[in-house]
Order: C-alpha cells, then sequence, then structure tokens
C-alpha cells in the first residue's frame, strides 16, 4: 500500500483553534457514516427508492435548516462551504449590478478573505468598494454603513462574527434599515451559525455558513438566499451543468454531508444555552488566569462571542510563542486561510491596531468539549515564564 490514509496514534495537544475547524460531534459521524455506507443512494435518481430516500434526507435537511434561519426551504441551497457561499453571494449578483448600473459595494476591512478577495476581483471589473475601518473595538457601526449608501450601492457584506477577534457585528440591525431600500445585504455567518443563529433570522437577503465550525463535516455549507416579498435575489451561477441547487449550485448533492450538516444544527439547537454558558465559564477561567501576564484583548470586549479570544502580550512575538506553547496547546495566529503567510493580521491592521500589537495578536478558540482538556494554569505560566525571559522587542 503506498499511501496511509489512517492517522498514527499519538498524544496530541489540547485544542485551542477551533474557530479555524473543530472535530465532527460523534452523533453527527454516525449519521455521515450510515448515509454512506448503507443509504447511498443519488438524490438525483428518481427511478428507484435509493434515490427516493436521499432526496427526502436533502429536503428535510433543508428545510430544518432553513427553519433554523427563520426562511423557507426553497430559499436555501447547499454548497461547500461559506467561502463557495460567499463567492455565490458577491460574484453572483455582479452581473445585476452592471446592468442596473449599480456598482458600488460596501464591506468592511476586517472581513474574511473569502468575501475581501471576491470583491477585489469585482473591483477589478469596476466596481466601487468602500472597505470600512472599524476601529480598535473591531465593530463596525451601523451608522458607518448608512453615511456611505448610495443610489447605486449595490450590496452591503459584513460578517456576523469576526474569525480572528470574536466580535458579533450589528447584522440584524443593519438588516432592518436596509430592507427598506434597494441595497442588499450578505453575512458571512461562519463563525455566528450555531451559535447566536436568532440574530440570523433578520431580513439579511443572503446568509453564508459552514458546517466545520459547528461539529459538521468539512466540505459541506449552504447559502441562504431570503427573497423579499415575490421577488428572488437575481443571482447569476459561476457554474453550470445539471441543474442542481435552483441551477446555482449544479452537480451531484452530497447526501451524506447535508445530513451530517442538519444533524450538527440540530444538536446545537437543542444544548446551545448549555454550550454558551460552558464556552462562557472557560473564557473567564482564562482571562483571570491571564490576569499574570502584561495582555492585551483586541476586540470590543463587550460584544464578543464567548468562545473567542484575541490577544497580544507585551514584548512577545506570537509566532515564537506558538512554537513555545506547541507541546502543550494548538493556538494559531489568525484564520487558517492565512496563518501559514506569518503576516500582520490584516484584521487587526483594519481596526487601526499598533503594528506591534497587530504583527503578534494570538486568537485562542475552543469549544467547551474540548477545552476540558486544557490545563489553562500549566499554558497561563509557560506564557508568563516566556514572556519574562524573552528578549523580544517591539
Amino acid at each position: 500500500m503506498c499511501c496511509e490514509f489512517r492517522g498514527a496514534k499519538t498524544t496530541l495537544t489540547a485544542y485551542l483553534d477551533s474557530a479555524a475547524t473543530t472535530r465532527v460531534d460523534p452523533r453527527v459521524a454516525d449519521v455521515v457514516l450510515h448515509w454512506m455506507t448503507e443509504d447511498f443512494g443519488n438524490a438525483g435518481s428518481r427511478t428507484h427508492d435509493w434515490g427516493t430516500r436521499a432526496k427526502r434526507a436533502v429536503q428535510q435537511s433543508r428545510e430544518l435548516l432553513a427553519n433554523q434561519l427563520g426562511a423557507g426551504p426553497s430559499e436555501l441551497i447547499f454548497t461547500s462551504g461559506a467561502t463557495e457561499s460567499n463567492n455565490i453571494a458577491l460574484l453572483g449578483l455582479a452581473p445585476y449590478g452592471e446592468r442596473a448600473g449599480r456598482k458600488h459595494v460596501i464591506s468592511s476591512a476586517i472581513e474574511h478573505k473569502a468575501v475581501i478577495e471576491p470583491l477585489e476581483h469585482l473591483a477589478s471589473r469596476g466596481f466601487e468598494v468602500d472597505f470600512i475601518s472599524p476601529g480598535p473595538s473591531g465593530r463596525v457601526s451601523v451608522d458607518a454603513v448608512r453615511e456611505r449608501l448610495r443610489r447605486d450601492t449595490l450590496l452591503v457584506s459584513l460578517m456576523h462574527v469576526n474569525n480572528e477577534t470574536g466580535v458579533v457585528q450589528p447584522v440584524a440591525e443593519l438588516a432592518d434599515h436596509l430592507r427598506a431600500t434597494p441595497t442588499y445585504l450578505h453575512v458571512d455567518a461562519a463563525q455566528g451559525f450555531g451559535k447566536l443563529t436568532d440574530e440570523l433570522k433578520a431580513p439579511i437577503d443572503l446568509v453564508s455558513i459552514s458546517g466545520h465550525k459547528v461539529g459538521a463535516p468539512k466540505g459541506i455549507g449552504a447559502l441562504l438566499t431570503r427573497r423579499r416579498g415575490r421577488d428572488t435575489i437575481p443571482l447569476t451561477p459561476l457554474m453550470y451543468g445539471g441543474g442542481q441547487e435552483r441551477k446555482l449550485r449544479p452537480g451531484t448533492l452530497p447526501v451524506p454531508l447535508i445530513v451530517g450538516l442538519a444533524k450538527a444544527a440540530e444538536i446545537f439547537a437543542k444544548e446551545r444555552q448549555q454550550w454558551l454558558s460552558q464556552a462562557a465559564n472557560f473564557r473567564f477561567r482564562l482571562i483571570e488566569a491571564l490576569g499574570k501576564t502584561k495582555v492585551h484583548f483586541n476586540g470590543d470586549q463587550e460584544n464578543v462571542v464567548p468562545h473567542i479570544l484575541n490577544v497580544s502580550f507585551e514584548g512577545v512575538d506570537a509566532e515564537a510563542l506558538i512554537v513555545q506553547l506547541k507541546e502543550l496547546v494548538a493556538v494559531s495566529t489568525g484564520s487558517a486561510c492565512t496563518s501559514a503567510s506569518y503576516t500582520p493580521s490584516h484584521v487587526l491592521r483594519g481596526m487601526g491596531l499598533p503594528d506591534d500589537i497587530a504583527a503578534n495578536g494570538l486568537r485562542l478558540s475552543w469549544f467547551p468539549e474540548q477545552s476540558e482538556d486544557v490545563d489553562v494554569d500549566a499554558m497561563v505560566n509557560e506564557i508568563a515564564e516566556f514572556q519574562a525571559g524573552t528578549s523580544y522587542l517591539f
């Protein structure tokens, strides 16, 4: 056998990088395995029961997810994840904007690259994109968006929860305002779905969600395309062939992943309050322990999700600290899409933080059941000792 696909059994460090991804919930894994190995039919097969059962499972999953978002099942399509959903929303709306002469877009400087890069592509096509800098709080104000609205503003794209700082953006309030205008609102809800799902029931036109942030497998997500009255969002597909998902996302539906996403969302809905409480308790323990270090907490700590904390330690290089902690706990400097580049966080820079802080932000993020493995005191003692002994100067 040329390749070994099963990972070797090793003693792993504790895990504090759940904003990047988290393990598949075992209850979800059981469901996924069933639809992979037993009910493995193609949802597009109409001539036998295997296809019928698969189609029914997809429809039930669609109904469950759409209901959680306060929408109808016909308003939700399945994608490979939030990145694809973002691209369909942003690039798919562009042809309509060009036809209508509305080529102005408002976003923020702290969006995920899965939003920033499609918007940069639109800029190369002649769109004008306003990237709002939210300031040190990391929270974009509704007034800042309203001040930039114009007659030719096609779209506002604002994330729900920042993936690096955990700061919650006022998307529900913004949706209420924009609903009375012709400007569409897109929300990247990769980090907020499951945890703050009720906020996504606001009249947001386009909502991107991701499965692997809530205990579902990687490779599955969804895009909500909420109608305005009888009017559908005028999206143009990015791919063609097969006609699946209202012709917006062709290809054979990954039934096991779809059912897995629905199962993960169902579990989160039932256990949300306990999850949030346990995540907040760990946050309190962590912040209290960090009191023995010289630390800067990045972002508005009054408007954050309980499971993400972004910090910069005085006099400490974040990359060096990650190496120091690697035998103890897994952490990151920010988005998994850009953390390998060793460049200052565009999020922290977009907040206008000083270079020494922006270049050395450390993101700690957790799921309650995984945080039980973290020896907080040992980790913080290691940080404090490293901080006391380092010769690194900003």
